[in-house]
């Protein structure tokens, strides 16, 4: 049932039901598990691109397929809360701003500049860790919004944000840490830990920056930390590869 509400939400997969708010919220347990699914989508879908295209290609297409498959919910978010980080306003007045659809100049840039870190840093990554690659990314960073939903208090009295803040405890915590360090070590070893332990403080700066700004997180955040989170495990790989760290 929380596999089904995690990918009802995270994805566009059918898993269409009519959830509780306290299903909701115990969903972010299995949110690395729905970042192992995407993942494993890409892997397979870079195995066959793999036979007919050019390897920069197929990274493009498969950040594409990345963007579809989560409905674009991450980047959205991530262009509100740039907006809405923009300029020195309130608490309040950034709020505000972040709740208005449209996408300002400011967000768009935002957001064209994260869409190429994250192609150049996955076209950089040496060919023998691009499918482990494909695999932890979207599980981490999954993960990382579940940290974030558990670690900080919510900024706004409702949304769905709020019901996600409600409904993590201890245990779908430590159930999503679990996950996303047991793939981290299985995929890269020792290594792993590493890449996971640099992505959290990463992300700890980042939502800790949201929080003095906002008095807390929002839904937009957790998708901005989503991408955020994506973008660490992407520069650490590339760091470690470049070092020749990984075995």
């Amino acid at each position: 049932m929380g596999l089904l509400a995690a990918l009802q939400f995270l994805t566009i997969l059918p898993a269409k039901r009519n959830f509780t708010s306290e299903q909701i919220g115990r969903a972010t347990a299995w949110f690395p598990v729905v970042g192992v699914i995407i993942g494993a989508i890409l892997l397979g879908l870079h195995y066959v691109l793999d036979l007919i295209l050019p390897a920069a290609l197929v990274n493009g297409l498969l950040l594409a397929v990345l963007v579809v498959l989560s409905g674009g919910l991450h980047l959205d978010g991530l262009a509100d809360t740039i907006d809405g980080l923009a300029g020195h306003r309130t608490p309040e007045r950034r709020l505000e701003i972040m709740r208005d659809s449209r996408i300002g100049a400011i967000g768009a840039v935002g957001l064209f500049l994260f869409l190429i870190i994250e192609f150049v840093a996955l076209n950089s990554i040496p060919d023998r860790w691009i499918p482990f690659t494909l695999l932890l990314a979207p599980t981490v960073s999954r993960w990382a919004m579940v940290f974030s939903i558990f670690s900080y208090p919510y900024a706004r009295p409702e949304g769905l944000g709020k019901t996600f803040k409600q409904g993590v405890r201890r245990q779908e915590f430590f159930i999503a840490t679990i996950i996303a360090v047991l793939l981290a070590v299985i995929l890269f070893q020792i290594a792993g830990l590493v890449i996971l332990a640099i992505t959290l403080l990463i992300v700890t700066l980042a939502t800790l920056y949201f929080k003095r700004q906002l008095r807390g997180l929002t839904g937009d955040t957790y998708g901005a930390i989503n991408e955020i989170a994506l973008i660490g495990v992407l520069l650490t790989i590339n760091a470690l590869a470049f070092k020749h760290w990984l075995l």
